[in-house]
C-alpha cells in the first residue's frame, strides 16, 4: 500500500499503542464498530517515524509494572504531538509515570474481574474533564485486571472516577486532553465500555465517524488503479476462502482481465475445491482463473518436514516459485493482445489480524508464528505485493464482500489457511494423511451445515494427531489414527472461544468418521480457547 493512499492519510485514524495486552487489538475493533478508523502499532513506535499525524492516541494495558527497569515505555515525544490521549491500565500508569516515577507503585492487594465505577463529575469542574464520561451512568460496571495503582494523582489531573480499591481509577488533566482509565472499556464486560471510548473518539478527539466499506470500496478501487497503471497486470492467489475470493473480486472491478486470479492446486486443498472455486469465479463472478496442479511438487518437497514453522516456510516458497513460473507463462500468452506486458504484482489476502500477529513486539508481545499471508516467504521474490485486505477484519471483509455483490454463501464460508490442510496435520504430510484429513474435515463441515449451525460458528475443521490410539472395529482389535474436531466462535480472529456442540451432534460426528473414513479410529473434540491455543493446529 502506498503511504499517500493509506487509509490513515484519508479516514481520521485513531493510534492504538499496544503494550502487550491481550485486549489490545478489542480496543482497534471497538473503535472501527464506531466507524472510525484506528491503527494498532507496538508501544515502542517512535513518533518522529510515524507518517501520519493521529487525531488521538490510546495507550493500552499491558503485563509489565511501569517502575520495573526493563519495563516498556511509550515514546514521550506522543506527549508533544499535541493531540489527545488515553491510557488505559498500564497506559493510565505510564501517563501518571511519565509525569512523575514516584506516581505508580504496587498495589496492596489486586483487583481482577467486576468493579462498581463511582463518577467524580460535577458542575465545578471544567468540561473537558467531564466529556470522557458524559451520558456514563454512575455506577456502572467496570472490568478491571490490575495489581499496580497510582500512589498519588499527577500534577494538574482531577479524580474523575473511582471504586471501592482505586481511588485513581479514572483521572482527566485540568487544561489538556489527556485521560487515564484504570478499568478497560474495551471489553464486553465494561457495560458502557463503548461508550467511553466513542466520547473519547468523537467529543473529545472529534473524529469523523467515516470508516465504512462503502467508503473504504471507492478509495481502494482508486488507489489500485493509480499504483498499477493503466498497462500494469496482478497475478493473485485464490483457494475459494472469503479473504481471497473478495480481494480478486475487488481487483477485478478495479483493473478487470488485467488481473489473473490463479488457483494452484497444492494437494493442500479441501474435498472438491478446485472444481467449486474454478466454477463460482469464473461462472458466477467473471473472473479471469487459471488452475495450476503442483500437487506433486509441494508433497514431494513436504516429505519427511515435521516441524511447523519449517511447513510453512517451504508452501510459501513453493507458493511464490509457481507464481513467478505462472506469470511468465501468462505474460507469454498476453503478448500482442490488449493485455500485453509484464507482471509486476502480486495480490495477497493479508488481513489486519495477520499484521498484528506477526508484528514482532519488544518485550510485552512475542510473535506467535509465522503467518502465511505475511513474514514466511522467500527474501528473493520478484513481483511487488499488493494487499488490498490489509487494513481490514474479518467481519470488514465480510460486509465489503457483500458490497461487491458477492453471494452470500461465499462471504460467509470458513476461513481456509495459506498452508492448506498441511498444518492441519500434526506431523508429516503425505498423500495418504491428507486424504485422511480431508475426508474428515468434509463430514464435520457438512454435519454443521445440515445442523443449520454453520453461521453460528467462526471457523471449523478436523485435524489429523501424530497418534495412534485401540481400537474395536468389525470385531477384531485395530490401531489407528485420531482425529480432532475444532470450531470457535469469535468477532474477530484474535480472541476465540470453542463452541459448545451438543453430545448429540459430536456423537453423529465421530461415528460417521470412524465408520466413513478409513484409517481413524477415534475422535476428539477440542476445547480450548484463544488464546492460550490458536485457532490453527499450527
Amino acid at each position: 500500500m502506498t503511504e499517500t493512499d493509506s487509509p490513515h492519510t484519508l479516514f481520521d485514524t485513531l493510534l492504538v499503542l499496544d503494550f502487550g495486552s491481550q485486549y489490545s487489538h478489542l480496543i482497534t475493533r471497538r473503535l472501527r464498530d464506531l466507524n472510525i478508523y484506528s491503527e494498532l502499532l507496538p508501544c515502542t513506535q517512535l513518533i518522529s517515524a510515524l507518517q501520519f499525524r493521529p487525531k488521538g492516541v490510546i495507550l493500552s494495558g499491558g503485563p509489565y509494572s511501569v517502575y520495573d527497569c526493563d519495563a516498556p515505555h511509550v515514546d514521550p515525544a506522543v506527549f508533544d504531538l499535541q493531540v489527545p490521549i488515553l491510557g488505559i491500565c498500564y497506559g493510565l500508569q505510564e501517563i501518571a509515570w511519565q509525569h512523575n516515577q514516584h506516581n505508580v507503585l504496587a498495589g496492596e492487594k489486586r483487583e481482577y474481574g467486576h468493579a462498581r465505577l463511582t463518577l467524580e463529575q460535577g458542575e465545578g469542574k471544567a468540561s473537558l474533564v467531564n466529556v470522557l464520561f458524559q451520558d456514563v451512568a454512575d455506577g456502572v460496571d467496570v472490568w478491571m485486571s490490575h495489581g499496580d495503582k497510582l500512589s498519588q494523582l499527577p500534577e494538574s489531573f482531577s479524580v474523575i472516577a473511582t471504586t471501592s480499591n482505586a481511588p485513581f481509577a479514572g483521572i482527566a488533566h485540568n487544561s489538556k486532553p489527556h485521560y487515564g482509565i484504570q478499568f478497560h472499556p474495551e471489553v464486553s464486560h465494561t457495560t458502557q465500555g463503548t461508550k467511553i471510548l466513542e466520547n473519547f473518539a468523537v467529543r473529545v478527539c472529534q473524529a469523523h465517524q467515516h470508516w465504512t466499506m462503502d467508503e473504504f470500496v471507492g478509495s481502494e478501487i482508486s488507489r489500485i488503479r493509480a499504483l498499477v497503471g493503466d498497462k500494469g497486470q496482478v497475478i493473485g492467489a485464490v483457494s475459494g476462502g472469503v479473504d481471497s475470493t473478495v480481494a480478486a473480486k475487488l481487483m477485478h472491478e478495479a483493473i478487470g482481465d488485467r488481473f489473473h486470479a490463479v488457483l494452484v492446486n497444492n494437494g493442500l486443498l479441501r474435498l472438491n475445491e478446485a472444481e467449486t472455486v474454478h466454477k463460482t469465479l469464473t461462472e458466477h463472478l467473471g473472473i479471469n482463473l487459471t488452475v495450476i496442479d503442483a500437487s506433486e511438487r509441494f508433497l514431494a518437497d513436504l516429505k519427511g518436514v515435521c516441524e511447523p514453522e519449517q511447513k510453512r516456510k517451504i508452501i510459501g516458497r513453493d507458493f511464490i516459485q509457481v507464481f513467478q513460473e505462472t506469470a511468465q507463462e501468462i505474460a507469454k500468452e498476453a503478448a500482442g493482445s490488449p493485455n500485453a506486458g509484464d507482471i509486476d504484482w502480486l495480490l495477497q489476502g493479508t488481513l489486519y489480524p495477520d499484521v498484528i500477529e506477526s508484528i514482532a513486539f519488544r518485550g510485552p508481545s512475542q510473535t506467535i508464528k509465522t503467518h502465511h499471508n505475511v513474514g514466511g516467504l522467500p527474501a528473493a521474490m520478484h513481483l511487488k505485493l499488493i494487499e488490498p485486505l490489509r487494513e481490514l477484519f474479518k467481519d470488514e471483509v465480510r460486509i465489503l464482500g457483500t458490497k461487491l455483490g458477492i453471494p452470500e454463501d461465499l462471504v460467509w464460508r470458513h476461513p481456509f489457511p495459506g498452508p492448506g490442510i498441511a498444518i492441519r496435520i500434526l506431523g508429516e504430510v503425505t498423500a495418504t494423511q491428507v486424504e485422511i484429513a480431508r475426508q474428515a474435515d468434509h463430514i464435520f463441515i457438512e454435519e454443521i451445515i445440515a445442523g443449520g449451525l454453520y453461521r453460528h460458528i467462526s471457523q471449523a475443521f478436523a485435524a489429523l494427531l501424530p497418534v495412534k490410539a485401540v481400537g474395536v472395529m468389525g470385531d477384531k482389535r485395530v490401531h489407528e489414527q485420531v482425529i480432532a474436531l475444532r470450531a470457535v466462535e469469535t468477532t474477530d480472529f484474535m480472541t476465540a472461544d470453542w463452541y459448545p456442540f451438543d453430545g448429540r451432534f459430536l456423537k453423529k460426528v465421530s461415528s460417521r468418521i470412524v465408520n466413513e473414513v478409513n484409517g481413524v479410529c477415534r475422535v476428539l473434540y477440542d476445547v480450548t480457547s484463544k488464546p492460550p491455543g490458536t485457532i490453527e493446529m499450527e
